[in-house]
């Protein structure tokens, strides 16, 4: 692995503006599937963007379709101004033609280097590219946040080659005096493998880890974490809370939700877990403690 890049981004001056950013609370508006609405300290963060109806199908490759089951809690004209996108992978159910028809084509997209190229190709004239530990900063009136690429692998080796290559995502935000106020994790679309555990060692201490789930398996392969893997990549990362996405939405997801709560109960992790559904919205609370 070679040198870990530091970029920085630099968002437009108008969204730049604004009050002086809220370090005390934010939430996290599910949409479905990856697709989440993340407001803290004055940025607005959509995370994957999926705006498919149930019926609709999306090509995966290689002739593979899948048919989506559920709507989408809003649809992408009622988003509001965003800061910028975390697409952990270029897959139709994680950018969807909706979102290359209709997204801001100068909207930044923090992504895969895979990702960043077709989505260039497609018009979209702020994608950035991280490799694996590469991070990118944003900063706005008071506030900052770090984007870092973590580890992901989208499918047993035998069959990575043939999927996008894929990345799960660190945000960690500051105050304008460096001060962590909040650290969120997102695994992306990954199974549990080696290179996970090295996440604790360099984040310790994590807030709040948003887990693509589903057991998404196609021809009899598995391709994302099912209730197992899932309590498993819990306890490997170890965050203070968990929210499981990406469960329901596509007939190719095969390990219902009930499934990983049962696991996880189980596990001895139920209160580590906040379950929301589509349209639903997790308020949480940072303490001053760790901002001012």
């Amino acid at each position: 692995m070679g040198e870990q890049k530091a970029l920085t981004l630099t968002l437009d001056a108008g969204e730049a503006g604004g009050a002086t950013p809220d370090f005390s609370k934010g939430s996290i508006f599910f949409v479905g599937t990856a697709t989440v609405i993340l407001r803290y300290a004055g940025f607005t963060i959509l995370t994957d963007p999926n705006f498919l109806h149930a019926g609709d199908h999306v090509h995966l490759g290689y002739g593979l379709t899948a048919e989506r089951l559920t709507n989408p809690a809003l649809e992408i004209e009622q988003l509001p101004p965003l800061d910028f996108v975390v697409l952990s992978h270029y897959h139709g159910d994680h950018f969807d033609r909706i979102a290359e028809e209709r997204l801001r084509k100068d909207v930044p997209i923090v992504t895969t280097d895979h990702a960043a190229s077709e989505l260039k190709d497609k018009g979209f004239t702020a994608p950035v590219a991280l490799d694996t530990w590469d991070s990118v900063t944003a900063g706005k009136r008071g506030a900052r946040v770090r984007v870092t690429s973590m580890p992901g692998r989208h499918g047993p080796p035998v069959v990575e080659k043939f999927l996008p290559p894929v990345m799960g995502s660190m945000l960690e935000f500051e105050s304008e005096g460096g001060r962590g106020a909040l650290r969120l994790y997102i695994t992306g679309d990954t199974l549990v493998f080696d290179d996970l555990h090295e996440i604790p060692k360099r984040y310790p201490d994590i807030d709040l880890g948003l887990y693509h789930l589903g057991g998404t398996t196609i021809m009899g392969i598995l391709l994302t974490m099912d209730a197992e893997q899932g309590v498993e990549a819990v306890k490997i990362v170890n965050p203070h809370k968990v929210i499981p996405i990406h469960y329901n939405d596509y007939e190719v997801f095969k390990s219902p939700l009930e499934d990983f709560k049962r696991a996880a109960a189980e596990a001895g992790l139920a209160e580590r877990m906040v379950y929301l559904s589509h349209g639903e919205t997790y308020d949480f609370e940072v303490p001053a403690s760790r901002w001012q």
